[in-house]
């Protein structure tokens, strides 16, 4: 519990000593995480959006993703700094956190699609709709819970593994565990590790928010009543039979 206590007594000082304070720490892990999903995002989703709507390539899809998951980040990371030179660490660890990201991405986007009732889709074009216009007013407004949910499982992965940026120097909340372990300075692991935690925690809360935010108001209505209706199912099962109903019948 002391070091507990010493951790939080670590963060509330603000003395990071020779390491760069917190809250530029926070600003560089969520810099990393937030251009790696955004590239992450501009290759996957466009292609989980083709899988969805054609069917078409999604064993390849699955295979690509399990690879991609099987890869140990750490490995991968201290391959391509060597592979591409010190000068190009920023570069490499970025490459690093965009494979991390893409299954999660690519996984939300075809499984949104894939979620939604074919019959709407089949009454989409009975109506003459364009494969674009089912695409854009049907598909993806519908399978945006998905596709955020995607984004929210690759943002919360990349968070927790810029942490090991700062092993080859590029700094973030990293920087205070792995610096701290050889100096023996256990509240400063400790802190940092408490850092990367609640970042990822409001990370977490902030996209749960979105996630239904983004439901459409047609499912939210419907969902609403059907379980108003299962509700007053229930309240009728369960409703006492009058006292003397048996006799008078």
């Amino acid at each position: 519990m002391n070091l507990f206590i010493d951790a939080f007594a670590w963060i509330l000082s603000g003395d990071t000593g020779s390491f760069d304070s917190i809250p530029v720490a926070i600003l560089q892990q969520l810099l990393y995480t937030a251009v790696s999903v955004l590239i992450a995002a501009i290759i996957a989703i466009p292609a989980g959006w083709y899988i969805g709507h054609t069917g078409k390539g999604r064993e390849i899809a699955v295979a690509v993703s399990g690879a991609a998951r099987a890869i140990p980040s750490f490995g991968l990371l201290i391959l391509l700094v060597l592979l591409m030179g010190v000068l190009l660490k920023p570069e490499a660890a970025v490459i690093t956190f965009v494979i991390l990201a893409i299954p999660s991405l690519l996984a939300g986007a075809y499984t949104g699609f894939e979620a939604i009732d074919k019959r709407v889709i089949d009454a989409g074009r009975s109506m003459g709709m364009t494969e674009w216009q089912i695409l854009w007013r049907i598909e993806v407004p519908l399978g945006l819970p998905l596709l955020v949910g995607g984004i929210r499982a690759a943002t919360l992965q990349v968070v927790a593994t810029v942490t090991i940026a700062a092993y080859i120097g590029l700094g973030g909340l990293g920087q205070y565990i792995i610096a701290g372990l050889p100096l023996r300075r256990l509240d400063i692991v400790i802190g940092g590790a408490i850092l990367v935690a609640a970042l990822a925690l409001i990370l977490d809360g902030l996209f749960a928010l979105l996630q239904h935010a983004v439901v459409a108001r047609g499912v939210r209505v419907a969902a609403s009543a059907s379980g108003s209706e299962a509700r007053s199912s229930t309240r009728r099962r369960r409703a006492p039979v009058p006292v003397g109903a048996d006799a008078g019948s």
